[in-house]
């Protein structure tokens, strides 16, 4: 049977995404993030050319989703998670010879640091939602952490998978064998550290990305105080070093970075262009400064000349954590 997972830019049948549901966790930033989801799910079904299926927990959520997005034919979906995070809690789709499936796996919050109630089950729910079976895989995985080329190439970094606070005791080989099982992988390419202070542990969707089969995004230092700059520079030579599942060199393409971006208390924080989210008709880019952003924007069109490339405001959402990849999961077919 052959097992694969397709790449982001092949046709969507809907794109799934959280809303910002619960006010304890997000305070004072809940009606902003609330804002920047709304106005993601509308590109997303306007230019974007996807279904979009925003879930929501709870009356309270439900209201502030319908009144922000009533003129759009965004789908509100009711269901439980403990917050938006869909690309980790979610399923991976997969693509067999049967037709599509959904790829779960266990969830422990970031290696033990959030463990919220509902998003052990995410996975099952929207797998559900989509008429899709779920395929039950017994290890801990991210959808965050690993990212695919459509030909059973999976990038993807050592800090995040082989980390001891997901599966202990993992080396290169088990975690290689589990995706090919899983996932239908071919070929895993090894990176290194992820972004600092990204709670993830260094999820693969803020360092690098596949564009085109062969083709791979990474982040370029932008500024001299970019807190990244050695991360990004080792991460675009050990891509300039690797081949892909056919055995073709990867082409690196570099996109410039935020740059420093600080919390309220002066702290980096994990910004990423690379957070970037590719839909059917459009690619939507996380902005966080005016500047910075703008070039990454330009780089990006030149990546994906048929699709419109998009950038909007995500700094609500990076407060808890991530950006547009992080709280959406695509599913693939006509």
């Amino acid at each position: 049977m052959t097992l694969t997972v397709p790449a982001e830019w092949a046709p969507h049948r809907a794109m799934w995404l959280g809303f910002p549901s619960h006010g304890e966790l997000w305070q004072e930033d809940l009606e902003a993030a609330q804002q920047e989801v709304a106005d993601l799910a509308r590109a997303l079904a306007g230019p974007g050319g996807e279904r979009v299926r925003l879930m929501v927990v709870g009356d309270e959520a439900e209201a502030a989703a319908r009144a922000l997005l009533a003129d759009t034919a965004v789908e509100i979906v009711r269901g439980q998670f403990g917050d938006i995070w869909l690309r980790d809690t979610g399923p991976i789709f997969t693509e067999t010879a049967q037709g599509a499936s959904a790829a779960g796996f266990r969830f422990n919050g970031w290696g033990g640091k959030y463990d919220l109630e509902g998003d052990d089950i995410v996975a099952e729910q929207i797998a559900a939602a989509s008429g899709a079976p779920l395929v039950r895989n017994d290890f801990i995985l991210e959808g965050g952490a690993v990212d695919h080329d459509g030909l059973g190439t999976v990038l993807t970094t050592r800090q995040c998978v082989l980390n001891e606070n997901r599966n202990a005791g993992w080396d290169e080989a088990s975690a290689t064998s589990a995706f090919a099982a899983a996932l239908g992988a071919r070929k895993v390419l090894w990176l290194g550290d992820g972004l600092l202070n990204d709670h993830t542990d260094g999820h693969v969707d803020n360092l690098a990305r596949f564009v085109a089969p062969g083709v791979v995004a990474c982040p370029m230092a932008f500024g001299a105080d970019d807190p990244n700059a050695e991360v990004y520079a080792e991460t675009a030579r050990l891509l300039g070093a690797m081949t892909d599942s056919r055995g073709s060199p990867l082409q690196v393409v570099r996109i410039p970075s935020p740059g420093k971006i600080l919390d309220e208390d002066g702290e980096p924080i994990p910004a990423s262009h690379m957070n970037f989210l590719i839909a059917n008709e459009a690619v939507i880019v996380p902005i966080y400064a005016e500047e910075s952003g703008a070039f990454a924007v330009e780089v990006i069109k030149g990546l994906f000349p048929e699709r419109q490339v998009i950038g909007l405001p995500s700094t609500a959402i990076l407060t808890g954590g991530g950006s547009f990849h992080c709280i959406s999961q695509q599913e693939p077919g006509e």
